[in-house]
């Protein structure tokens, strides 16, 4: 069953309260959201870290005005210098959807499906060869019978990175995952990102990145395209701030989002 907010609420404080503690290296904390690329890099062995947000979308079209809010959770545990366990969800769903012509207002709420996995770090940047891993993950039928999707669900992304030098980084994730859609049918979909970022200061980090989660047909939901931007506050070596801005790039992605969150670790 999925998390509830009073568990992240405790998780997250005691995570908070370790973040403090000094570890035996001088790593700093590289968390995976806010956008789709992830890293490569895992959290090394008997690390713990938790990535918390909240995320808020807006979809408007001729038959519809949608504005939904999540709360997007991602737990980490290093299991070795190579490997590691990820257990995530996108947490409580709000959606308020208005119908334009007749004014009618509706408000929808529950759980969405958690998915659980691994990363697997293959081998750190040597010349031109990328640092690169790959997560392997499966969706399941956890969440609430109105979001719950359709079985097992499972996708591979290839998490690739560059450093450029002068404080610039390039990340790509290539992907491809199965699902099913409302009639029952099987499909599969790509997936496809690629993030620019640049550190301005050793605390404040920014990223542009343009991002295909969903590369599918239009019977099987289509493509979703995307625009985004934010930065990063590095608060201390174990605990880092988010904020980012979404532009969606047609029809079947939102056309604005908003998310901000905190990651700990320990």
């Amino acid at each position: 069953m999925p998390l509830r907010p009073a568990s992240w609420a405790c998780l997250l404080a005691g995570l908070l309260a370790l973040s403090t503690a000094h570890a035996d290296d001088d790593d700093t904390i590289n968390p995976d959201r806010p956008n789709v690329a992830n890293s490569s890099q895992v959290v090394g062995p008997h690390r713990v870290q938790l990535e918390l947000g909240v995320q808020w979308d807006r979809q408007r079209d001729a038959d519809a005005h949608v504005r939904t809010l999540t709360t997007p959770a991602l737990l980490r545990v290093g299991l070795s210098d190579t490997l590691e366990l990820r257990v995530e969800t996108s947490g409580r769903t709000i959606a308020h959807a208005s119908d334009p012509a007749s004014g009618e207002h509706t408000v929808s709420a529950g759980w969405a499906d958690s998915a659980a996995g691994v990363k697997w770090h293959l081998g750190d940047q040597d010349g031109m060869r990328p640092s690169w891993g790959v997560i392997a993950e499966a969706a399941l039928p956890t969440g609430s019978a109105a979001l719950r999707g359709t079985g097992f669900r499972p996708s591979l992304n290839l998490p690739l990175e560059w450093d450029l030098g002068h404080d610039w980084s390039l990340g790509v994730m290539p992907g491809v995952g199965r699902d099913g859609d409302d009639n029952g049918a099987r499909y599969t979909y790509g997936v496809f990102a690629a993030s620019l970022g640049k550190a301005f200061s050793e605390r404040l980090h920014g990223f542009a990145e343009l991002a295909a989660p969903q590369i599918a047909r239009a019977a099987h939901g289509g493509t979703q395209t995307l625009f985004d931007a934010g930065v990063s506050w590095l608060v201390s070596r174990d605990c880092q701030l988010d904020a980012m801005v979404v532009h969606g790039l047609n029809r079947k992605t939102p056309d604005l989002s908003l998310a901000f969150g905190v990651s700990v670790r320990r």
